[in-house]
């Protein structure tokens, strides 16, 4: 392996939800879209590419922000319908054997303990190949499905999570390691002596402890956040053990990871104990030109259909886009959703018909072949550093097979990646290199 190697993970948007029902390549997907099968697929392609792990997404609600309905997202199946991913993880832990698995939870409407509990029970029963992606949710009708009138302030919602991740962890701290003992000598299955109460109360939560089952295997499974916004930011530089950098340029990765580091050594903490992964959509073929063409055709489909771009960022902001004049200068905007993603967004054009044109979740210049979407990878992470990719797009056994026997191999032959897992669990391939 080369001297710098990096990792690799996937995220799976739109998680336990619809893939492909209308694209080519899709199969039965759509119709099967409630069945586990594709993700089972995923996790045990990722597993033989050696991935560090799969991210499953989650939201919970039907979005009807764009033209105040949830007429367009229904009939284009847009973050609606989907099941809650959770139910997932124990089958694609049976489906593998090192592959790091991470549901998401929000921060904001989950009891710390029920989460604690649930983590734990998932760490306990992959034999430690869990993490927990944390969100803090960003939509108004996310929290009236959970009782509010209208969703907590952006910037105190981070305070909220920051007291949640103190919770959890205490909960998961409550057993010793070594707290089971099974002795049956003595009659003694669990040392009282190594299990206490926790005690805690905070500003937002309260919990007397101790969880009513063992320690994680991991101690404490992998934290993951995917938060742009300044307080994300900070509110990853405390607790994370990974970050994932979504943005569409070099310079943004570069600022990113710089800002990132620099606020983990701020709040105490080795800089390199907070991986950093950048989300990246490739586009492979069989030749560059053929990989391009894809890109053109792509590109026609965003520039003809801009409403779905503007319908997906308004479900992450609360902004019925549909209200605007597409092609006129966009006015100064303002949300309590997701802060730092609508500000990219913002800045890539002087309407919302460029907008939507240009704007770009991911990194997505990796154009080419495999081999050469491996090479320009490796590029990438000598010039921006950091931590290993995350792939993203649009979920189809194809692109599955693009990334993962395609890209990946292409990785391993380069030295970029591992080719072997070196450890059981997910924390200690995380932080193998």
């Amino acid at each position: 392996m080369a001297a710098n190697p990096f990792h690799l993970g996937w995220f799976l948007g739109n998680s336990y939800g619809v893939h492909g029902w209308n694209q080519q390549w899709s199969g039965a997907d759509g119709a099967d879209w409630a069945q586990p099968d594709i993700h089972l697929d995923l996790a045990r392609a990722a597993e033989r590419a050696c991935f560090d792990f799969v991210l499953l997404e989650d939201s919970v609600f039907v979005p009807d922000n764009y033209g105040s309905s949830m007429d367009f997202y229904l009939a284009r199946a847009l973050r609606a319908p989907k099941n809650d991913p959770l139910p997932l993880i124990p089958l694609m832990a049976q489906a593998t054997s090192r592959l790091g698995l991470v549901p998401t939870i929000s921060t904001s409407f989950y009891p710390p303990y029920l989460l604690a509990r649930l983590i734990a029970t998932l760490d306990l029963m992959s034999k430690g190949r869990v993490g927990c992606n944390f969100v803090t949710s960003t939509a108004e009708r996310a929290a009236q499905n959970f009782g509010l009138d209208t969703h907590i302030e952006h910037h105190l919602r981070y305070e909220m999570a920051d007291e949640f991740v103190e919770v959890v962890t205490r909960l998961w701290e409550s057993w010793d390691a070594d707290a089971i003992v099974m002795d049956r000598e003595r009659g003694l299955f669990v040392d009282p002596a190594r299990v206490r109460t926790i005690d805690f109360k905070g500003r937002f939560f309260s919990s007397r402890g101790p969880l009513n089952t063992a320690r994680p295997p991991q101690g404490r499974p992998v934290l993951i956040q995917a938060g742009t916004s300044p307080q994300g930011q900070t509110f990853a530089s405390k607790h994370m053990d990974a970050v994932l950098c979504a943005v569409s340029t070099i310079e943004e990765m570069k600022a990113f990871r710089r800002d990132l580091r620099a606020r983990v050594a701020a709040a105490g903490r080795d800089p390199d104990r907070c991986k950093i992964f950048y989300v990246i959509m490739p586009t492979v073929g069989e030749s560059r030109s053929e990989a391009e063409e894809r890109v053109r055709r792509r590109q026609a489909q965003r520039a003809a259909m801009p409403e779905l771009v503007l319908a997906m960022m308004g479900s992450l902001t609360d902004i019925d886009f549909s209200g605007f004049d597409i092609d006129a200068p966009v006015a100064e905007l303002t949300t309590n959703g997701q802060q730092g993603t609508f500000e990219r967004f913002l800045k890539q054009g002087r309407t919302l018909r460029e907008i939507a044109c240009n704007y770009r979740y991911a990194y997505e210049d990796l154009v080419g072949t495999p081999e050469t979407v491996a090479a320009q990878m490796a590029e990438v992470i000598q010039e921006v550093g950091g931590d290993g990719f995350v792939f993203t797009g649009n979920l189809t056994r194809r692109y599955i097979a693009e990334i993962t026997d395609g890209i990946a191999p292409a990785l391993q032959r380069l030295g970029l990646v591992r080719t072997a897992y070196e450890h059981e669990h997910f924390r200690d391939n995380l932080f193998a290199f």
